[in-house]
Parts: C-alpha cells; sequence; structure tokens
C-alpha cells in the first residue's frame, strides 16, 4: 500500500466516475459556447490583493477560507478562490474590453477554499463560469441564467430550481446599507458577527446559524428598498427570463457569498444534496472592474459547481457520459493477430469509432470478459483459423449474435454494424 494519500477534502475522478464528471463540464462548456462565449484560460494563483480588494475582505472567502502563502520572491500569493476577480484582471490587462462588447467568456478548472470537508464542499473544487462583459442590459442577466439552466437540463437534471433577487445599485445601496445596519446594531450579535455586519452588513444576512437567523426575521430586505432603475431593471430580467421559458423562485434574502453582487442576483439549488445544496449561481457586479483598475464597465456571470453539479446528476440518477469508452473491442489469439488488429483498431479510431485492442497476450475467456466490462458494442476477434482463412469474428456483446466477415474489410464491416446497430 502507498505511503501517501490525497490531500484531505479534494475528490478525485477516475474510471468510470471520471467519464461523468467530464461529461458534466464538457455539456456545461457546450451550453456557454453556443450562446457565444469564447474560452479563457486562467492562472491558478494570483497576487493576494486581487482576491482582497475585488471579492472583499468582509467575506469569509478572503477572511477564512484561501490559500495564501509567499512565493521564493517575497510576494504573497493566493490559490484561485473564484473566477471572476481573474477575468477581469486578464480582461483590463490585455485591453479585451477593447473590441466589440458584450466580451462574452467562458473557463473551468479548479478552484481553492479551505473549508472543513463534507459531501459537496471541498477544499479543491472543479466550476465552470461565464462572464458577459461591458452591457448593462436586462436581456443579457436572462441569457447568463438561461445558459446556466439549459446545461443543467441538457445533462438531465430536472430537480434544481432558480432563486433569484436584486441587490440594487450605488442609488438605492448606501441608503439600505444605513436601514440594516441600524437594526444590525440593535441585536444582540457575538463580537465577530458584529464585526462582519460594520464591514458589510449585507454578509449577516448570509449567516446560517439558526439563533442568528431568528434575530433576522424583521430585518429589512433589499428587495424592499429598490431604486426605480433597479427595480425597472429586476421587473426586466424576469420578464425576458419568462420569454425564454426558464421558471424562477424570488428569494429577497438572497445574498450570496461575495461582495462584488449588485442588481440581479441567483443561485441555482437542488435539495437532493442535503445541507450543500447550492449547485451553482452569480451575479451582475457593474463596479468590479473600475474598482480593479479598468474601465467603468458593468458585468455579470456565473459559476457552476461541476463537482456538485455531478452529485446533483447521480441524486437523480442521470448517467452524464451517455455512452461507454469503447464502442468495439478487439480480441487478437496470437502475434500474428495481433499486428492484423492493431492495424485494424488504427484505421478505426482515424474515423472516430472508439476502440480497445486486448494487450498482453489474454486468452479468448478472459479477452471476452474485458470485452465485457468495456462496455462496447461488438468484439472483433481473429485467431489462427482465421488467419488461414482471410476472416474475422465480428460478435455482437448485446444479443450474443456471431458473424463472419472478410479480415481485409474488417474496418468497414464494423463500422456498418455499428451505423446499423440501435
Amino acid at each position: 500500500m502507498s505511503t501517501f494519500t490525497a490531500p484531505k477534502g479534494i475528490p478525485e475522478y477516475y474510471p468510470p466516475r471520471s467519464a461523468d464528471f467530464l461529461a458534466v463540464r464538457d455539456t456545461l462548456a457546450d451550453a456557454a459556447r453556443r450562446a457565444g462565449y469564447g474560452y479563457i484560460e486562467l492562472p491558478l494563483f494570483e497576487d493576494t490583493g486581487l482576491f482582497a480588494r475585488g471579492v472583499g475582505e468582509s467575506t469569509d472567502v478572503v477572511s477564512k477560507e484561501m490559500y495564501t502563502f509567499a512565493d521564493q520572491g517575497g510576494r504573497s500569493i493566493t490559490l484561485r478562490p473564484e473566477g471572476t476577480a481573474g477575468v477581469i484582471r486578464s480582461v483590463i490587462e490585455h485591453g479585451l474590453d477593447r473590441g466589440q462588447l458584450p466580451l462574452k467568456l467562458y473557463y473551468s478548472g479548479a478552484f481553492f477554499r479551505y473549508e472543513r470537508p463534507q459531501a459537496g464542499r471541498y477544499r479543491q473544487l472543479q466550476q465552470l463560469g461565464v462572464e458577459a462583459i461591458g452591457v448593462d442590459d436586462p436581456a443579457l442577466d436572462a441569457e447568463v441564467i438561461a445558459v446556466a439552466d439549459e446545461g443543467y437540463r441538457r445533462l438531465g437534471i430536472t430537480g434544481h430550481r432558480i432563486e433569484l433577487t436584486s441587490l440594487g445599485d450605488a442609488d438605492c445601496r448606501p441608503e439600505y446599507r444605513a436601514k440594516l445596519l441600524e437594526f444590525l446594531r440593535g441585536l444582540p450579535l457575538d463580537e465577530p458577527t458584529r464585526q462582519r455586519a460594520e464591514l458589510n452588513p449585507l454578509r449577516v444576512l448570509d449567516d446560517k446559524r439558526p439563533e442568528v437567523r431568528e434575530m433576522l426575521a424583521d430585518a429589512p430586505l433589499m428587495a424592499d428598498h429598490l431604486s426605480a432603475a433597479s427595480k425597472e431593471h429586476y421587473e426586466r430580467v424576469k420578464t425576458h427570463l419568462s420569454d425564454l421559458g426558464v421558471a424562477f423562485t424570488e428569494n429577497p434574502w438572497l445574498v450570496r457569498g461575495l461582495d462584488y453582487y449588485t442588481k440581479t442576483t441567483f443561485e441555482f439549488v437542488h435539495d437532493g444534496l442535503g445541507a450543500q445544496s447550492g449547485i451553482g449561481g452569480g451575479g451582475r457586479y457593474d463596479g468590479l472592474m473600475a474598482e480593479l483598475g479598468g474601465a467603468e464597465l458593468s458585468g455579470i456571470g456565473f459559476g457552476l459547481g461541476l463537482d456538485r453539479t455531478l452529485l446533483a446528476c447521480e441524486a437523480e440518477g442521470v448517467t452524464p457520459a451517455g455512452q461507454s469508452r469503447c464502442e468495439v473491442y478487439c480480441v487478437p489469439l496470437g502475434e500474428a493477430a495481433r499486428r492484423h488488429l492493431v492495424r485494424v483498431s488504427g484505421d478505426l479510431r482515424k474515423s472516430g469509432t472508439r476502440v480497445e485492442v486486448a494487450y498482453g497476450g489474454k486468452g479468448l475467456k478472459g479477452a471476452m470478459k474485458s470485452a465485457d466490462r468495456s462496455g462496447a458494442r461488438f468484439a472483433l476477434v481473429v485467431g489462427e483459423r482465421d488467419l488461414e482463412s482471410g476472416t474475422a469474428q465480428l460478435k455482437d456483446l448485446s444479443s450474443g449474435e456471431q458473424r463472419t466477415v472478410a479480415l481485409d474489410g474488417a474496418a468497414d464491416e464494423v463500422r456498418a454494424a455499428l451505423e446499423a446497430s440501435p
């Protein structure tokens, strides 16, 4: 047994489950690509100040969960805990906002947060996100939400719901913040929570402790204090979502865990996951680019948890991969047969067929067991007698039917059989 184990709180994906993980990622990415989002690859780590300034020092992410260290040059570096700040940094640095707007980007990969490991909550989490930058249009907000919803539905998930609210704008946030802070100062909060309230009172509304939730029952809510412009924006988002056929539930308590959100804010929830029910979410962040030194451009985006989405698929009995890793399993019996089938396997792969070969001199019985485990539709078997007659045996692993085909035309016979099979 190895003396090494994976770090605590980090999921690993290996066959056959890794095929489902890849299908989750690729299906969600395809939904973004079909809506015109281009891919951006981001660094795994950034200057610590980017996240402290962009995400917000009052958030749990910055104050408790970041993996921060000094590199050999003495610089403070942080493994990325989320994607939006890095995208905005890249857009500013490379002038990507100077082209056609909105700039529509998507990304995927690993993110890092020091949290207490539990089901659905990991220290290395996999996400896919999109960002639409440069246009403040309620129809764009609705598109972003619909892209995620479409991705989930293409995976076969039906048990999720969308929670939606508005967090207001620069015209109404200060007045609401003052009212909320006045309310919170009148509560018997513990000192850490009181300090959080002074930094950003909205963060307290996100507190999950029952005793705090009880004290917050009569707290003023942003949805009741929206400016005329914010309210109109929110109403138009809801109208566009209805036009797109995207169902949603309004949740005025929704805050999300990051400080940069304004106006449209949303979360995807799946009750089949227990306490860690959020599978994705996002919102509009109209002041973030300027805060990080860029132009006064608006933006909206989301981050979808790939790990939790896979758990949601499994909770619903959905198999995202939908296809086996192998369509044809080649069984050579002897060295001469192996040379023929290696050649046939190469020919089939060039045309897009998924093929495996029984290596290591397996006998017929062991090789056919491997063929069954591979999930292949057909097995192609060649033995000494087949070589003498210039033939091969093509077996349907589902029905058990077997027929003889010409060895020279075996690849064409296999392709035809795959096209004809259900």
